[in-house]
């Protein structure tokens, strides 16, 4: 056997072990990656080690940490029952609340399990009072959480671009973020559409019933939030160091605040750090050793390139239904990159297919997100409605990959 395909089994076995015995994907990747670039590359540690993404690292962990401390401040909780009471006692809204407070908190920083964490709770409370169908509200948060994680500053949004300019690939954060935005935002439409959401603009609640009380908006918050709308100038306007500007204002924060500051660090998703530095450090070991491009040929081997990128497209739902999303794109975008190289398909449309393929699934009961959607659920079987959000998951990963594929692959975007 050669080189090559074991590490590509081993790869394998790393997501089965991860889906199958609750194992950070990440710890399984570092066993991984020294492993095989010891026993089967005949690499050293500085060898292995340069694999590992030092600027996504310092992304990752500054964000998150600039999240917790709008976690710790109550600042998120402002931001939802801030939005809750532009409702004003209209239900047909409340399903579109939660779908942009999920987006917001997504697109400022927050990992998507977390954002989905804070709001399915009130999103499904919401539900069970004024009979709107959990299915709906379920899912409408946790496309919302998908439409705004592709923002340039989001977790998902950072590792993708940090791994397109790794690989020296034509990216573009805008087309990203607009074809997650644009394609969660179509599926929520369909969905509020089939799923009852239009008769719901009959129904009025009693406003003092519907409404919670709006946290106060002390100092800590108002600094919080002034802290996230200088991140995403300084990003998006300067072209400074998402990471390294994070860090800074979380840490100007935490002075100011010493208390909020130590808190927030424990909260800071380190599981998510470690799986993405941790698959993004075997993916490191498969490109010294040639996986990639071995990987790569074998997909050219299909012969037409827009059916591999369909092929791609579909590997990334499935497993992503039962695994980690962002681990998915860290593994299926570097081995697309011989694939691009060819020019037959454009870079650009083909990345934010895979992204969005591999990330819109999330709603199945089998991947956190549902999960969470079905833990939260008031007032429902929970037999039923697990197989609700399992026929609806698989819908998503019959449907979504070729529709990205006709729509952003098949014009050549990029």
């Amino acid at each position: 056997m050669s080189a090559e395909l074991i590490s590509i089994l081993v790869l394998v076995v790393i997501f089965v072990l991860a889906t199958t015995r609750s194992i950070n994907m990440g710890v399984l990747a570092f066993a991984g990656a020294f492993g095989v670039g010891t026993l089967v590359a005949g690499m050293d540690a500085k060898g292995i080690f340069e694999g590992f993404p030092g600027d996504l690292f310092v992304v990752l962990v500054g964000v998150t940490y600039l999240f917790a401390i709008a976690r710790a401040t109550g600042t998120t909780e402002w931001l939802v029952h801030a939005s809750i009471r532009l409702v004003r006692g209209r239900v047909a809204l409340i399903p579109w609340v939660m779908f942009g407070v999920t987006g917001v908190l997504t697109a400022i920083g927050a990992v998507s399990p977390a954002a989905v964490a804070i709001v399915a709770p009130l999103a499904l409370g919401f539900a069970a009072r004024y009979d709107i169908k959990p299915l709906l509200m379920g899912a409408m948060v946790v496309h919302g959480a998908q439409a705004g994680g592709f923002s340039p500053i989001s977790i998902y949004g950072s590792t993708v671009n940090s791994i397109v300019d790794r690989e020296h690939l034509a990216g573009n954060e805008l087309v990203l973020f607009l074809a997650s935005l644009g394609v969660n935002l179509v599926i929520a439409a369909i969905l509020f559409v089939v799923l009852g959401g239009l008769r719901l603009s009959r129904t009025t609640a009693h406003t003092d019933a519907e409404q919670a009380e709006v946290p106060r908006l002390t100092a800590p918050r108002v600094a919080v939030l002034a802290a996230l709308v200088v991140l995403v100038v300084a990003a998006l306007v300067f072209d400074l160091d998402v990471g390294l500007t994070a860090i800074t204002l979380a840490v100007l924060l935490s002075v100011v605040w010493p208390d909020t500051g130590r808190a927030a660090v424990g909260e800071v998703t380190w599981p998510t750090v470690l799986l993405i530095c941790g698959v993004l450090t075997y993916v490191g070991v498969l490109q010294e050793m040639g996986t990639i491009d071995y990987a790569g040929n074998a997909v050219t081997g299909v012969g037409v390139p827009l059916l591999a990128a369909l092929l791609l497209c579909y590997i990334g739902a499935i497993v992503s239904a039962f695994a980690s999303s962002v681990g998915i794109m860290g593994a299926l975008i570097p081995l697309a990159v011989p694939f691009l190289a060819q020019g037959t398909v454009g870079p650009v449309g083909m990345i934010a297919a895979l992204a969005v393929a591999a990330t819109v699934v999330d709603v199945s009961p089998f991947s956190t997100n549902g999960a969470l959607v079905l833990a939260n659920a008031k007032d429902v079987d929970r037999d039923t409605f697990f197989r609700q959000l399992m026929v609806y998951g698989g819908i998503m990963v019959a449907v979504v990959p070729v529709a990205v594929w006709l729509a952003l692959v098949v014009p050549g975007w990029g």
